[in-house]
């Protein structure tokens, strides 16, 4: 919260936030929230201790819920931008049970928590929406520590809470499933002194691989973002929408060691149909 804060007041951001007409987007309030707390009392001492949490209240999903309603009353959507795995350097072979669960608190079932709590105060025809990435289906080496298994859960919670909040609040749910993007937080995986980070190698792999061989941009997943939870997509509810240049429905890499041997026999008979 404090880096965020500390960017916003240098102007980090002003670039990002001028809209089409010219204007700058202005945020009105920015709410603490540790998603991980679905109640003040689930908060234990040692965090409201800690000097990270120094000035900060009223963090828990609840109580932000409780303080948008009173700001705001009723809202038309909800985005789930959050994950966290405390070891998602390790192969899964290598997590701890905490680690694991901890991945699962923090990246899938927080977002069951926000739509239970957050539910009730949004307009009906609303949206809830969250991030997704192909390790919940697909074996992406190097993210590990039980982030691939928060994945799948969050996919799966996306259909189930699409039924239920459908039918219980009139809102719609969907999730994103993004290509690989150098954003902070993916940069701080797998890091190492004069080596390629997660996301440097997963970016040059998709741009191998991919149908659409072209970069991946922090607007394109927004714009897809923007259709889920505008009423543009008021039929759509339920689905992981693919926004990677279309590299999930690729089988086999084909810039493989495999692939290029292949190419290189390929090569070599049609010299050989040429000069005969």
């Amino acid at each position: 919260l404090k880096i965020f804060q500390l960017g916003l007041k240098k102007g980090q951001f002003d670039e990002d936030s001028i809209l089409s007409d010219g204007s700058k987007m202005q945020i009105e309030k920015v709410y603490p929230l540790d998603a991980v707390f679905d109640t003040p009392e689930d908060v234990p001492d040692e965090i409201k201790n800690n000097k990270r949490y120094a000035g900060l209240d009223g963090y828990s999903i609840s109580e932000v819920a409780e303080a948008v309603k009173a700001d705001y009353g009723k809202i038309d959507f909800l985005v789930h931008s959050l994950a966290n795995g405390p070891e998602v350097t390790k192969p899964l072979l290598e997590t701890t049970r905490k680690g694991y669960l901890a991945a699962s608190s923090a990246s899938a079932y927080s977002f069951v928590s926000l739509v239970q709590k957050f539910g009730p105060i949004m307009n009906e025809g609303g949206a809830a929406l969250s991030l997704t990435y192909i390790a919940s289906e697909k074996v992406i080496p190097g993210y590990g520590g039980g982030m691939s298994s928060a994945k799948a859960q969050l996919e799966s919670d996306t259909r189930t809470l699409a039924f239920e909040a459908g039918r219980k609040f009139g809102l719609r749910v969907n999730t994103i499933s993004a290509g690989p993007l150098k954003s902070r937080a993916a940069s701080a995986i797998g890091k190492e002194p004069g080596k390629k980070t997660f996301i440097e190698y997963a970016v040059d792999y998709s741009k191998a691989n991919a149908p659409l061989a072209q970069d991946l941009y922090n607007d394109d997943v927004g714009n897809a973002g923007l259709f889920l939870c505008s009423p543009m997509s008021r039929t759509v509810t339920g689905v992981t929408l693919y926004v990677d240049n279309g590299l999930h429905a690729m089988g086999m890499a084909l810039d493989s060691a495999a692939m290029q041997r292949d190419d290189a026999v390929l090569h070599e008979t049609e010299e050989k149909k040429v000069l005969a």
